[in-house]
């Protein structure tokens, strides 16, 4: 058994763990990294980067078949589902190197291919190693989420993690859970032709905007995709090729293939947290706002800390780790200024508060400014119209920003910057953003906020009117 003594030991190698390695070890820290899969985890792999790759193919055979808009004639896309996978597989090996063993490596972070147990409240066994460290940081993320619905044991079923081994296009994909994985993963392969049925327990896209969530679903089902709502899985039948999902209603959906999309559970499983005296809770451990766990030398971040599980939340408590760890700052997470983003056609965006919450938390101290797509030139000449902002303001301080649309998750960026600095709508008003751009939507947005107060004050009119009297 090798004995090791560290500054810092990192337990998994996804974009939180790796962010927290890399930026302690060229700070000076000396640093162990833990990881007995794949090194990226779960975004490299099998979430954020295979994802949009597949959308991208979806997004492509679709512009094939509807660009008659444009004066270009449809024609009928020729689909090599396998082709499609070679192409997802190409862009995981393409950001592979980054995250990649040699490289952290190279950074001088030593990596240990070995699951980590702990032992005692500053130990870790991993393999034939046993790891003491003065500050631990637990990175272990999140897997999906696979619910005890009768007869899915006896069924062929895939998950996020699975589905990039698929090689045979679906001819009918069965979709239990409504939320941003199975509509993403919908839209994308009824663009490359497979026909699509998701069955959601409550209301699809539930955790957004309904206003917003509404006009992104109507697209989706517009493009053939069946959603069935307030349907919630009794029992699974069938073998591959024929499976059943049978609802409480007593309805019955038919398709070739399943895929599992209702939700994810934190990686906490045979890590010994019993042995460090670390807590933990039905959605992930314990922490406090800097993200320490009962165990104060012990921190947990991204998925595996019972959050909003994004990878940039992961990289964003990296940040907050760093501060406290290596300088002994105090540093503690919000989530007020934290966006995300839904990559289906239209994008769906949200930052900070949606309307309900703003109403709850604000009350009669709140405006809702609303500007449509349909009145922004780029989007008239692209032919992507259909798509809403609202912004939630508070005394001339937006508190959050939702946006269905094209480009949403771009968009949002800039609110996410408002928000994170506390800046006011005026801030959003003196922006001059170029001619013609999807962009000038957040600007008008903040223009719909000024408006009434210049055009339809009588007091401005007034002052407008005793000025020009006294002009030369």
């Amino acid at each position: 058994m090798e004995r090791i003594k560290t500054d810092i030991l990192v337990i998994g190698a996804g974009s939180g763990g790796l962010s927290v390695a890399a930026g302690a070890v060229q700070m000076g820290a000396d640093v162990v990294l833990l990881e007995d899969h794949k090194m990226g985890g779960d975004c490299l792999n099998y979430g954020c980067v295979p994802s949009k790759a597949l959308i991208a193919s979806g997004k492509a055979a679709w512009g094939q078949s509807h660009s008659e808009v444009y004066g270009v004639a449809n024609v009928t896309p020729k689909v090599d589902y396998a082709a499609a996978k070679d192409h997802v597989q190409g862009v995981i090996a393409e950001i592979e190197p980054v995250d990649s063993q040699e490289r952290f490596e190279g950074l001088g972070v030593r990596v240990i291919r070995e699951r980590g147990v702990f032992v005692s409240e500053t130990e870790v066994q991993a393999g034939d190693h046993l790891i003491e460290a003065r500050r631990i940081v637990i990175a272990t993320g999140s897997s999906p989420f696979v619910p005890p619905i009768p007869g899915l044991d006896t069924v062929p079923y895939i998950t996020n993690e699975t589905l990039w081994q698929l090689r045979e296009q679906p001819d009918h994909l069965l979709v239990i859970g409504g939320g941003p994985i199975g509509m993403e993963m919908a839209q994308a392969h009824r663009r490359l032709g497979s026909k699509v049925t998701v069955i959601e327990g409550a209301t699809a896209l539930g955790k957004d905007d309904p206003e917003l969530a509404a006009v992104v679903l109507e697209n989706l089902r517009a493009e053939g995709i069946e959603i069935a709502e307030h349907a919630k899985a009794k029992e699974v039948r069938g073998s591959a090729g024929a499976i059943e999902v049978e609802t409480e209603d007593g309805a019955v959906f038919k398709g070739t293939h399943l895929l599992m999309a209702v939700g994810r559970k934190a990686n906490t499983d045979g890590m010994g947290l019993e042995a460090a005296k670390i807590k933990t809770t039905r959605s992930g451990i314990d922490v406090d706002a800097s993200l320490r766990t009962s165990n104060r030398k012990v921190y947990a971040i991204g998925d595996v800390a019972g959050g909003l599980q994004f990878t940039h939340v992961a990289g964003y408590h990296a940040g907050i780790v760093i501060r406290s760890a290596l300088f002994g700052l105090p540093a503690k997470a919000k989530t007020d200024h934290i966006p995300w983003a839904t990559y289906t056609n239209p994008e769906l965006a949200q930052v900070g508060l949606t309307e309900a919450q703003a109403k709850k938390e604000h009350g009669m101290n709140l405006e809702v400014v609303r500007f449509h797509y349909e009145h922004n030139d780029r989007a008239i000449a692209e032919r992507k119209t259909k798509g809403l902002i609202k912004v939630m303001v508070v005394k001339g301080r937006p508190v959050g920003v939702s946006i269905a649309g094209y480009q949403a998750g771009e968009l949002i960026n800039l609110w996410a910057l408002v928000l994170a600095n506390k800046l006011k709508m005026k801030h959003v008003a003196n922006m001059v953003a170029p001619y013609p751009t999807i962009g000038e939507v957040n600007k008008r947005a903040a223009g719909a906020y000024f408006s009434p107060r210049l055009f339809d004050s009588a007091l401005v009119k007034r002052v407008v009117g005793l000025v020009q009297r006294w002009l030369p």
